[in-house]
């Protein structure tokens, strides 16, 4: 599987570069069935929190299998690389599910495909970090660097903004209620999605703290995928609430830009 890894990893960033960009044209016809936009013609649906479970485990799964299988499972530089992206995937697939309200559910469909781009996602960072990058690379003297430093601070900075918006998102309704409610606080004063704002920034961190075309990819595919859901999401406020939405003046994701 190693060989494999190396051989074909060009090959592998390459084209999930490349689906990237279709996939992100494609979100923009296509909702993605989970959350508000889920419907029967996604298929079977099961509980959203054994979906989250077994769609963002993987990952840290198998990073944790390409570290302790590689020649620099004892670098502290590679550990350091390794614990910012383990972090947020311990939270996601491990503590995130079980503060979810309600009994929603999340079709199978989804589950899959968000299996099979958190195992090949595992594939480039990973790969990358313990197997590909060049050895003198990650040394000490990477923690000094404006990249390391300056991207650890974006990461961080982002998950605090992911996981303070989660919380926002989860306390809009009492216990019974079942109404829509506009999101407010936090980043939600500048856009409507403000817990994808703090993803986008958590992996563009990434890519800077590792400087790695690997991270760049992956920031791609979060903007890819989270960008047009983004979209959808200011329209059904718009649509539902209105005036009152429109006078708030929030973007989608980005400040100030999208």
């Amino acid at each position: 599987m190693i060989d494999f890894i190396v051989d074909k990893y060009d090959d592998i960033i390459t084209g999930m570069s490349i689906l990237a960009v279709f996939v992100f044209a494609a979100l923009f016809f296509v909702k993605a069935g989970y959350g508000r936009f889920r419907t029967k013609g996604w298929g079977f649906s099961f509980s959203n929190k054994a979906g989250w479970v077994l769609m963002e485990s993987p990952v840290f799964i198998l990073m944790t299998v390409l570290w302790l299988c590689s020649d620099r499972v004892c670098s502290i530089p590679h550990i350091a690389l390794l614990i910012p992206f383990q972090i947020h995937y311990l939270q996601r697939a491990f503590v995130f599910p079980f503060l979810i309200r309600g009994k929603g559910k999340m079709p199978l469909t989804i589950v899959l495909m968000g299996m099979v781009f958190n195992s090949v996602n595992a594939v480039m960072q990973g790969g990358w970090i313990f197997y590909v990058s060049p050895e003198e690379m990650y040394t000490s003297k990477w923690f000094l660097t404006p990249q390391f430093i300056t991207g650890t601070i974006v990461f961080f900075a982002g998950m605090y903004i992911n996981m303070q918006s989660d919380y926002i998102i989860r306390h809009l309704r009492k216990p019974g209620d079942t109404g829509h409610y506009i999101p407010k606080g936090g980043a939600f004063r500048y856009v409507s999605s403000a817990n994808y704002l703090g993803e986008f920034m958590e992996w563009c961190g990434y890519a800077l703290l590792t400087w790695s075309v690997a991270g760049a990819v992956f920031a791609l595919w979060t903007f890819a995928n989270l960008a047009p859901r983004a979209n959808a999401i200011y329209k059904s406020y718009e649509s539902e609430f209105g005036e009152e939405f429109r006078k708030l003046g929030l973007k989608r994701m980005i400040p100030f830009i999208y």
